[in-house]
């Protein structure tokens, strides 16, 4: 059995999904359980949705209105019956999430949030799955939310693995003992209380290796617009170079440091059980990609990751006092309550300094609350940069018309905070 992940560019219109069918033709007599994120853009578009639900920005309807209009014209596009069941299918889904955004918020923005966006995944597979049918690929549409069971840390539902993997066995081992193919969303889960939460931004890798895990999957390959994992982004840099095999430490680094190929947490349960993750070009299904495996190969080329709309903020003590354990721990309470994810921290003597992504609501909470007790400086718009595996050159290449305000440099990796001069 293997678990594929197709995300959203692979289902982004029409005739992406009908390429979707191409590559699982290939595979045909193969026990699959395919993982499906919303499709393109959408994510975004509810986003936007969620933000004008809570914050009054704009108007709900309206934007609903351009999400149902977009996920109905793939629809036209691959069904020409008009009275296809899946026109019914939606239609309910968008009245549920009519009435979500109807009537006041009643809880905090993450948990709205959680119950607008993953909407998202229930649309695009339940499209899949009817036109895979449609056209005598065979399977059945399973609810994630009933599989991967989370607690109630919305926007970042932590997994009950035992539950799940419970829950897993229980449903799509029985769906494979009639069919071959398995179709569920990836990002959600859901709460023992049936509420939806979601495993964080881009947390469709993470499902497919949940499920993996679960089920002692042959292999995990997740389908990407690029022929695998590169050693930079190609929007940002040019002469990308695709590398062939990695390690199961080499892309945790990596993606802990914010490689965007992945999302950070896909690694752990595959390495768990010694699951290989392949990561490959739906463009081009029958090129070899990305291995991911347990291997003693290290990298041989620089490796970079860039992060843009960064946040740094320097934290100091109102008093000229040293940054001790205590003052740390008040810190670290702060930033983990206001759900604010550090992506780089450097300590001196009397100074705190991080680089986080700057989310504006988050952040301003943050900055007020810390202001209570310390003094806060910050300087917003910049940039941070990761290369492992660095050389000299590199480094004078990439710093080249930049200021760098902070810096950390170990064997094999070095971060830099930048503006432009």
């Amino acid at each position: 059995m293997q678990v594929f992940k197709f995300g959203g560019a692979s289902v982004k219109d029409a005739e992406a999904v009908k390429n979707v069918a191409e590559v699982l033709k290939q595979f045909s007599n193969k026990k699959l359980c395919i993982v499906i994120s919303a499709m393109g853009k959408t994510t975004n578009a509810l986003e936007k949705l969620a933000n004008a639900f809570f914050y009054k920005t704009d108007d709900a309807e309206v934007l609903l209105e351009e999400v149902k209009n977009f996920h109905y014209t793939i629809c036209n596009e691959l069904f020409t019956d008009v009275h296809h069941s899946i026109y019914n299918d939606l239609e309910n889904t968008f009245v549920e999430l009519h009435w979500a955004i109807e009537d006041e918020p009643t809880h905090g923005f993450d948990f709205e949030y959680d119950q607008i966006v993953s909407v998202g995944e229930v649309l695009s597979t339940k499209i899949v799955s009817a036109y895979l049918n449609e056209i005598g690929i065979a399977n059945k549409w399973i609810d994630a939310r009933g599989l991967i069971q989370t607690d109630n840390t919305y926007r970042e539902g932590k997994v009950d693995f035992e539950l799940t993997e419970a829950m897993v066995k229980t449903q799509v081992e029985l769906a494979f003992k009639t069919i071959d193919i398995v179709i569920t969303q990836g990002f959600i889960g859901g709460t023992s209380e049936n509420f939806t939460t979601t495993l964080g931004r881009e947390g469709s890798d993470y499902t497919a290796s949940i499920i993996a895990y679960c089920l002692n999957a042959e292999n995990v390959t997740i389908w990407k617009d690029v022929p695998g994992v590169l050693n930079a982004d190609p929007k940002f840099f040019k002469n990308t170079k695709k590398i062939g095999e990695l390690t199961y430490q080499d892309a945790i680094e990596l993606t802990y440091y914010g490689a965007s190929v992945i999302h950070p947490k896909t690694i752990k349960p595959l390495q768990n059980k010694n699951i290989p993750l392949f990561v490959k070009s739906f463009l081009n299904p029958k090129e070899d990609g990305t291995v991911i495996k347990e291997s003693d190969a290290r990298l041989n080329i620089p490796s970079y990751i860039f992060k843009t709309n960064q946040v740094l903020i320097s934290i100091q003590p109102k008093d000229f006092s040293f940054i001790a354990e205590d003052n740390l721990s008040d810190i670290f309470e702060l930033f983990s309550k206001n759900g604010v994810k550090i992506n780089l921290m450097q300590l001196s003597a009397i100074s705190f300094s991080v680089s986080c992504d700057n989310d504006l609501q988050k952040i301003k909470n943050l900055v007020t609350e810390l202001q209570h007790t310390f003094k806060v400086l910050y300087n917003d718009g910049v940039e941070l940069m990761t290369v492992r595996y660095y050389t000299p050159e590199t480094i004078e290449a990439l710093t080249k018309n930049k200021v760098v305000l902070l810096e950390q440099r170990s064997r094999f990796t070095v971060q830099m905070v930048m503006r432009d001069e």
